[in-house]
């Protein structure tokens, strides 16, 4: 009766700092639509990455990974997880298998809902041991299915995309069948330009910025015309970001304007500035500014 029916739902994705959540994501559209980094807050607000086939569309929900509460943003990004709950048909639990963080907080989440969930074991391909260690309260959840995969190499998506139509309700598509993600396009850029930051910066000046796209638009010879400003919360950063010479600064636009024309496949002039908002991840009304307000 329904073998002619489409399927589509909303698929949650959790887990800790650096499970690889986005790299799965990018691996299964083909596209590098999330920001990867070995950085926490890499991902700092719910993005829908958007799969579709001939069985259906799967709607993921990427959530930031689960971290300590230190500040304002701390807590937009928790209360981002509890959020990408809502209205969820699955929700796929990321296990990096070489790490050795509690689940304790994201277990108690967990618990309160009713909605099935998958296990994903990823970095399969650094695993040299037999057994598989992950932290022993994850066994107190009720699993549906357990996966290994490794999302860099894409071994193992097959199966497990295979197994989340098998779970999703009928219904018809939520989005355009072209579309991969729900982020706006300049939001897309900035993203892209934040990733390049995370590459170049030391580690703990990348938790204090953030990028906003001043200007965006085409000019008389089709080229996107963008300028962006890199925000970060001290003078001493600022000096940071923009390096010696302003050659820190000059990777950034580089490397971020390499990406932006590979993703639009359009050429591609950019501009970036750096600007200071001091403690701006502490300030409610700055991080609806930037764009991290639920």
């Amino acid at each position: 009766m329904n073998e002619n029916k489409k399927k589509s739902g909303f698929v949650s994705i959790i887990g800790k700092p650096n499970a690889g959540k986005s790299t799965l994501l990018n691996s299964i559209v083909g596209e590098k639509i999330s920001a990867v980094s070995k950085k926490p807050q890499t991902t700092r607000k719910n993005q829908k990455i958007i799969y579709t086939d001939t069985r259906g569309q799967i709607v993921f929900v990427d959530t930031p990974g689960e971290n300590k509460i230190k500040n304002k943003l701390d807590e937009f990004m928790f209360s981002s997880i509890k959020e990408s709950f809502k209205g969820i048909d699955l929700i796929l639990l990321i296990v990096d298998i070489n790490s050795t963080q509690d689940y304790n907080n994201i277990v108690k989440l967990l618990k309160n809902t009713i909605v099935n969930i998958f296990l994903v074991l990823n970095k399969i391909d650094t695993q040299n041991e037999k057994e598989v260690k992950i932290d022993p309260i994850i066994n107190t959840l009720t699993i549906q299915k357990k996966f290994k995969i490794s999302a860099l190499k894409k071994d193992g998506i097959k199966e497990l995309i295979d197994s989340i139509f098998e779970y999703l309700p009928f219904g018809e598509y939520y989005y355009p069948i072209d579309d991969i993600t729900d982020f706006p396009l300049k939001k897309i850029v900035a993203e892209k330009i934040r990733q390049q930051a995370l590459y170049k910066l030391d580690k703990e000046i990348p938790h204090g910025i953030a990028v906003l796209i001043e200007k965006m638009k085409k000019d008389k010879n089709n080229c996107w015309q963008i300028e962006a400003v890199i925000y970060c919360e001290k003078e001493s950063h600022k000096k940071i970001i923009i390096g010696k010479n302003a050659q820190t600064i000059k990777s950034i636009g580089i490397g971020a304007r390499i990406d932006i024309e590979k993703f639009l496949n359009e050429k591609v002039n950019l501009k970036t500035f750096v600007s200071i908002k001091k403690d701006w991840r502490g300030e409610s009304i700055l991080l609806a500014n930037f764009g991290y307000k639920n």
